[in-house]
């Protein structure tokens, strides 16, 4: 029997034993669906009921325009030009497919899970997923920094810092 309250969902296993479903925040895009971070979900999924929620930053991809030019446009409030929106919509459409495929993923493993698509910096996208939910736990799942990937970036310890709880970094071997 599964009972819910505000932010929380509680199985009970008996009449007398209540066990709270754990929250899981799962932020991954090139990794997922890697036996790496597949194996951390069936460990999570050991320990207790839970319900995962699979973040995938919108990040840009090779046709947008660079970082001197992003920023200058932001400094001079120059408008987004129609080849830069179109691209943004090309990058939170890509994130949206890498989305439903975590889903898949997840569920042929018999987890819960939900999914969004986040800001394109990663790490604003973890803010604004901790502005509207709370998690028990979030699991960073990365690239190898000799690869480049969010180690590079230092977004395992930015995580730290910002959420309270557990930080599982799952740097996946490629």
């Amino acid at each position: 029997m599964t009972l819910t309250a505000p932010g929380r969902k509680f199985h009970y296993r008996t009449k007398l034993e209540v066990i709270a479903m754990s929250r899981i925040l799962v932020i991954a895009n090139k990794t997922l669906g890697s036996s790496d971070l597949l194996q951390v979900i069936r460990d999570r999924m050991t320990e207790g009921p839970c319900q995962f929620t699979l973040l995938v930053p919108a990040i840009p991809h090779a046709h947008r325009e660079s970082t001197i030019e992003t920023l200058t446009r932001r400094m001079t409030n120059m408008p987004i030009n129609g080849e830069a929106r179109g691209a943004e919509e090309a990058d939170y459409e890509h994130a949206r497919g890498r989305v439903e495929f975590g889903i898949e993923q997840l569920e042929r493993l018999g987890a819960e899970v939900d999914g969004e698509v986040g800001n394109a910096n990663p790490y604003k996208a973890v803010e604004d997923a901790l502005s509207r939910r709370k998690y028990d736990e979030i699991i960073l799942s990365t690239l190898p920094s000799r690869v480049g990937g969010w180690l590079s970036q230092d977004l395992p310890h930015k995580v730290k810092r910002k959420f309270k709880g557990p930080v599982t970094v799952v740097a996946v071997s490629r």
